[in-house]
């Protein structure tokens, strides 16, 4: 099976060429295609012979296989089902706004985590995904629309915190002035609150930004919607997002998809109001995308507005996040989901 070149060393990739007989200085070239010109391609490699790249494509490949089913729509953005080296599928979402491209990646193929309104984790966990296979994605979104990745989410499919390591080093390499060169707070992570991988999070010495999955402020609401992180309890979750705001200094992000009849009542409002008020937070409230088959509806437009009211009221920082992509399969899971 051809590996994917992203995997190797600097040292690795000297090594193989070598062994090619080239000269060292090939590596460089490489290494400048591979990682600042984001190529998704030998073929692309210009200063490179051609029969140096045929001899490459033997053996490796550079970041994803192939695309298997793209949608767009009608506000540009552009959602990719990518194929990676093991034929396990994976989506990434380009969202540009002018001359700044947001790309939203995937940490793992599936999920484990079984959160109700979800439809990844309708079909469960495949495998995690390397640093290189979550770099790989932000790349070829980069590529095909031919701009800039001036922000990266990973709010894809996957619990990001679940593969924290491969998720840290792509963060890094996202950041990486030899790289993508992405600003670390214009990088964030999204997890359904797994504690312990917070608690590291906290620690780590790069800015960047942190999401949360919060949904609900309620603790029974939150055991239905989000069974795979019931073992924490929204108290624990509480005290450490106190810890991690003290510790960072940084504003984390609680993420809360308004469900009708589920989480958008007078009570559930109350205490996510409860939950925020006199902390270092923002709340990003989200119009639940419609999934075929999903009994769970978007709350209303108006009601959107009487949770960023009363946040607002209580000294909270909150945003009704702008939605992309509705004419198309936008959810996560989604666009693989309708191809099986």
């Amino acid at each position: 099976m051809r590996r994917d070149i992203r995997s190797l060393s600097q040292d690795e990739v000297t090594d193989v060429l070598a062994k090619l007989g080239e000269p060292r200085f090939r590596a460089k070239q490489l290494d400048e295609w591979v990682w600042r010109r984001n190529v998704v391609s030998f073929d692309e490699m210009t200063n490179i012979s051609k029969g140096l790249r045929s001899k490459l494509a033997e053996s490796f490949f550079v970041g994803v296989l192939g695309e298997s089913a793209r949608q767009e729509s009608v506000d540009g953005s552009r959602k990719y089902l990518l194929r990676l080296g093991d034929d396990v599928e994976v989506e990434c979402v380009g969202m540009p706004s002018g001359r700044k491209l947001a790309v939203c990646v995937s940490s793992q193929a599936g999920c484990a985590m079984g959160c109700a309104f979800c439809a990844t984790g309708a079909a469960g966990l495949t495998r995690s995904l390397s640093a290189e296979e979550i770099y790989a994605q932000a790349s070829y979104v980069a590529h095909d629309l031919d701009m800039r990745a001036t922000s990266v989410v990973l709010m894809g499919q996957g619990e990001p915190f679940a593969n924290y390591d491969n998720v840290l080093k792509a963060m890094r390499l996202l950041n990486s002035p030899d790289a993508m060169g992405i600003g670390a707070r214009h990088i964030t992570v999204s997890t359904s609150g797994i504690i312990p991988m917070i608690a590291r999070f906290a620690n780590e010495p790069e800015q960047f930004t942190l999401a949360v999955s919060l949904h609900s402020a309620v603790q029974k609401t939150r055991n239905e919607l989000m069974p795979g992180v019931k073992r924490w309890s929204l108290l624990h979750l509480y005290e450490m997002m106190g810890t991690y705001a003290d510790k960072t200094g940084r504003r984390p992000t609680y993420e809360y998809a308004l469900i009708s009849g589920i989480n958008d009542n007078e009570n559930e409002l109350a205490s996510l109001v409860d939950f925020c008020r006199d902390t270092l937070c923002h709340v990003n409230l989200i119009q639940l995308n419609e999934v075929p088959g999903s009994p769970f509806q978007p709350s209303s437009p108006a009601r959107a507005q009487d949770f960023l009211r009363r946040l607002h009221n209580a000294g909270v920082e909150a945003t009704i996040r702008e939605s992309r992509g509705a004419d198309i399969d936008a959810a996560c899971g989604q666009l693989r989901q309708r191809r099986r």
